[in-house]
C-alpha cells in the first residue's frame, strides 16, 4: 500500500495543490464586497505590477514586433506580400503574443515578490498572528493582490501591444520598405472586422485569466511556505514555475474554445 502511495504522489500532490488553491480563490471572490476598504493595498500592488513593471514589459514588447516584422516580413516578400506584415503582427500581438509575454514577465518580477512577501510573513508566524487578532488573512492579504494583479495585466497586454506594432512598423519601413501608411492602414482593416474585435476580447480575456491565475498561485504558495529562509525560496521557486505551467495550458485551452 505505501508503494502505491509513494508512485501516485506525484499525481495526487498537484491535484491537491491545485484544489487548495481552487479553494483559495473561491474564498477570495467571496471577499470581494470589501475590496473597497482594502483600496489602499490594491492601488499598491496595481502600482507594483503596474508601473513598476513597464520599463522591462516596453523592452521586451518593443523587441518582439520588431522580431516578428522582420521574420515574417522577410518570408512575405518572397510573395510580394510585405504590405501585409501590418495586418501579422497586430494578429499575433493580440491573439497571443501580449497577452503571454506580459503575464510571464510578471510571473516572474512581482509574482515572485508576491510569494516571497506572503511566504516570509507565513514562516515568521505573522499570519498566524494575523488569525489569532481575528483578521482573515484571505481578506487582509490574498483579496486585494489577486484584484490589483489581475486587473493590470490587461493594462500591460495592451501596452504591450501597441509598442510591439509600433517596432513592427519601424523594421517594416527600414528593411522592408513598407511605407507607414500602408502598414497602418491594413492594421486599421484588421480591427475594424470582426474577426479584429473578437482577437482582442480574447486576447485581454487570456490576459485577465493569467492574472487571476498567477496572483493565485504566487499566494497560495506563500500561505503554505514553511521551513524559514529555505522553505520561502521553495515557494517562490513553486509559483514561478507552476505559474509558467498554467499559463501555457489555460492559454492553448482559450484558444482552442474561442477558435475551435
Amino acid at each position: 500500500m505505501k508503494l502505491l502511495l509513494s508512485l501516485l504522489n506525484p499525481v495526487i500532490l498537484p491535484l491537491q495543490g491545485a484544489g487548495a488553491a481552487l479553494i483559495l480563490l473561491f474564498k477570495t471572490g467571496m471577499n470581494l464586497p470589501w475590496v473597497w476598504f482594502k483600496r489602499r493595498e490594491m492601488l499598491r500592488q496595481m502600482y507594483v505590477a503596474g508601473v513598476k513593471s513597464i520599463f522591462v514589459v516596453s523592452v521586451v514588447a518593443s523587441f518582439t514586433g520588431m522580431i516578428i516584422s522582420l521574420q515574417t516580413g522577410l518570408a512575405l516578400k518572397d510573395f510580394g506580400q510585405q504590405d501585409l506584415i501590418g495586418q501579422v503582427i497586430v494578429v499575433t500581438l493580440t491573439r497571443e503574443m501580449s497577452p503571454f509575454m506580459t503575464a510571464l514577465i510578471l510571473a516572474a518580477a512581482v509574482g515572485s515578490a508576491m510569494a516571497a512577501e506572503i511566504g516570509t510573513m507565513s514562516v515568521s508566524e505573522e499570519i498566524d498572528a494575523l488569525e489569532v487578532m481575528s483578521i482573515d488573512p484571505v481578506r487582509y492579504l490574498v483579496m486585494p493582490r489577486i484584484v490589483g494583479f489581475s486587473l493590470m495585466v490587461p493594462v500591460l497586454s495592451s501596452f504591450a501591444t501597441l509598442l510591439g506594432v509600433i517596432g513592427g512598423s519601424i523594421v517594416a519601413n527600414t528593411q522592408l520598405n513598407v511605407e507607414y501608411f500602408r502598414y497602418y492602414h491594413s492594421i486599421q482593416e484588421v480591427l475594424k472586422s470582426s474577426s479584429g474585435l473578437k482577437d482582442i476580447w480574447v486576447g485581454e480575456f487570456k490576459a485577465f485569466v493569467f492574472g487571476i491565475t498567477i496572483a493565485t498561485i504566487a499566494c497560495y504558495q506563500g500561505l503554505i511556505a514553511t521551513g524559514g529562509a529555505i522553505g520561502v525560496g521553495i515557494a517562490v521557486r513553486k509559483a514561478v514555475v507552476q505559474s509558467f505551467l498554467f499559463v501555457l495550458i489555460l492559454g492553448y485551452y482559450i484558444t482552442s474554445v474561442f477558435y475551435r
